[in-house]
């Protein structure tokens, strides 16, 4: 299984704060810019991201994305990033013609553009922005079984040299990261815990992962740290895609951000 591609999902920040220099987004940023020495070069790379949800499963099939400054009251610079990579209108139908043999309905756009959950890692990541781009949405039900199962429509994309990325966050509970509350770090420590525990102990096997990330609910502190779950299904399709051939994940990073705990996985 070494000539497969890993699947990773990393936190990706808040806003473009990752590319400004930010003081609490320092280790994620120096994360984001080293965990690809430790990646095979991919041919082309899937980002799942947190900003796109559908009806369903919506593939960015342009050849040429543009920019799509989806935030709001960050300095003039956050609205001039570039990351022109090309798109891959050819794998994006790959990518269909995978869910469709796994009985998910889906859909190409051509027009849609590089969010922020896409071109933030990136541009930290590859900042030569020489390699295809292909974004892939969410399904606006949010079910993490439905986003588990999407994962793995698209695991066969690892032997085909794309690298499949994950764009969210672990913790994504906005009143928290700016309260004071001192219980704050505790409690996103336990869903951290669980996290960890259940992609990466071994204790479990690939079916009982499967059924507790599906019901990540009722998890430690879980609806606490996502009172709305986007920023977590993203993991869920790695998960689905890293599991068959990876049988459990590795902790590449964790550190506190707005004294709450976040960690990227990597599946190898």
């Amino acid at each position: 299984m070494t000539n497969l591609m890993p699947v990773l999902f990393v936190p990706h920040g808040g806003g473009p704060m990752p590319l400004l220099g930010e003081p609490n987004h320092r280790e994620l940023t120096a994360f984001m810019r080293a965990i690809v020495t430790k990646l095979p070069h991919p041919k082309a790379i899937l980002v799942i991201t947190a900003h796109w949800e559908e009806d369903e499963a919506s593939i960015s099939s342009g050849p040429a994305p543009g920019m799509f400054y989806d935030y709001y009251g960050f300095p003039p610079e956050s609205y001039q990033f570039k990351y022109p990579a090309p798109g891959n209108p050819e794998l994006a139908q790959t990518i269909a013609n995978l869910l469709t043999d796994h009985g998910i309905k889906s859909q190409l756009n051509p027009t849609r553009d590089f969010d922020h959950g896409t071109f933030v890692p990136l541009m930290l990541m590859y900042p030569q922005a020489d390699i295809p781009v292909v974004q892939l949405s969410l399904i606006n039900s949010l079910n993490p079984a439905a986003h588990i199962a999407l994962g793995e429509a698209l695991a066969p994309l690892r032997e085909q040299g794309v690298l499949i990325l994950g764009s969210g966050m672990s913790f994504h509970n906005m009143q928290a990261f700016f309260s004071h509350n001192p219980t704050t770090k505790g409690r996103s420590e336990q869903f951290d815990h669980w996290l960890t525990e259940t992609l990466t102990s071994g204790e479990f096997s690939p079916d009982d992962q499967r059924l507790r990330l599906a019901d990540w609910k009722n998890a430690p502190e879980g609806r606490f740290c996502h009172p709305r779950e986007e920023h977590l299904l993203p993991l869920h399709v790695c998960f689905g895609a890293g599991i068959k051939a990876t049988a459990k994940a590795h902790k590449v990073f964790s550190q506190f951000l707005f004294n709450t705990q976040i960690s990227a996985f990597l599946w190898q």
